[in-house]
């Protein structure tokens, strides 16, 4: 059996954590998990296998419900297990689709309900995690009421009533973890294509200058280190993408996570200048033309986005630097776009451009 090289603590100030049993170099992996439970997230469903979560242009689709699709033959017999029971629940509320979140614990119920341990569970489990029911809004409690609503109506095939659901879980209570500790999948690319449960993985607390990463494998969880990292020193991720400014960051940590982030970072803003440095009517333009090319990247409408792109780049070569967190985003939009159109050349030209404004955020 591998030795772990990291043990769950408790914090000072943030509950629980994760934290170092041996000294730790950077890239050095730390932990492996596979999912409690996943899900194709909605931008990628019909593009990308529902078990391995790759991309590819021809899938086969699941004759009974005909909604989960698979790259191979292969891939569908080793989904069989985690889709038989969502099977019905899918074939029953066609034309509707549930949210991803319904979907996602749908699944988690079905893992719940076989009560086979999980190893994604090694460290901490589902029925540990935090559910900040009591930090949230009224609002954002109704929102979960009515997930609560759907999710009754989309598992009505499997679970008829309370009694056949797994003990002492609340339906209510579920998704408020599932929308504070679920973890964004994403492919080599870092595109969404999924969304999953990794419980153990949830004792990781926050920073704006981690010194951890998540990558993934498919659906595989793989956090390494990203600097020297010393026995006892508490093991970090950031929640959210780096590229956000001080403001935003903090907005969204309070809005998903329910905390207030008052790190370094936060308190002092001390890359935010350069994060919006350049021509401010310009980056703002730039802001907005991201939500249309973020559209266009989930529908897989890569000519589009490269030339959108490329017309955004040049047009600015003289007004924004790459520096510039909007600009940046769209060099990695053009990277994205040349790799999947096969314009490897095109590809590395954009990736090198990215790679010195990285290094300083």
């Amino acid at each position: 059996m591998e030795t772990l090289k990291v043990e769950k603590f408790t914090t000072a100030n943030s509950g629980n954590g994760l934290r170092a049993v041996a000294p730790l170099r950077p890239g050095e992996l730390l932990f492996r998990s596979d999912p409690l439970a996943y899900t194709v997230c909605k931008g990628s469903r019909g593009t990308v296998c529902d078990h391995c979560l790759l991309g590819k242009e021809k899938l086969m689709r699941c004759s009974q419900c005909r909604v989960a699709k698979y790259c191979s033959a292969k891939c569908q017999k080793k989904a069989w297990q985690d889709h038989k029971r969502e099977c019905k629940c899918l074939k029953s509320c066609k034309p509707r689709y549930p949210p991803d979140s319904v979907r996602l614990l749908g699944r988690v119920v079905i893992k719940l309900m076989e009560e086979t341990p999980s190893e994604s569970e090694k460290l901490y489990s589902f029925y540990d995690l935090e559910s900040n029911i009591s930090k949230l809004t009224e609002d954002k409690k109704e929102g979960l009421r009515q997930l609560a609503v759907t999710f009754q109506h989309f598992m009505r095939e499997e679970i008829q009533d309370a009694s056949k659901l797994p003990p002492s879980f609340d339906i209510f209570e579920g998704f408020a973890k599932v929308i504070c500790n679920s973890f964004t999948i994403c492919n080599a690319e870092m595109q969404e294509v999924g969304v999953g449960l990794y419980p153990s993985m949830s004792l990781l607390n926050h920073s704006c200058d981690p010194n951890c990463s998540i990558v993934f494998s498919g659906p595989h969880l793989l956090l390494r280190a990203v600097r020297d990292i010393e026995v006892g020193e508490e093991l970090t991720i950031c929640y959210l993408d780096m590229l956000m400014t001080s403001e935003e960051r903090r907005k969204q940590l309070r809005d998903q996570y329910c905390f207030d982030c008052d790190c370094f970072r936060c308190q002092t803003q001390d890359k935010d200048a350069d994060m919006l440095t350049g021509d401010e009517q310009v980056w703002k333009g730039v802001q907005e033309s991201l939500k249309k090319i973020e559209e266009l990247k989930a529908h897989w409408k890569w000519e589009q986005v490269l030339a959108m792109c490329q017309s955004i780049i040049s047009s600015n070569s003289e007004r924004l630097p790459d520096i510039n967190i909007y600009q940046l985003k769209v060099l990695d939009c053009a990277m994205d776009a040349c790799i999947n159109l096969g314009l490897l050349e095109e590809a590395l030209f954009y990736g090198i451009r990215t790679m010195e404004p990285y290094r300083f955020f």
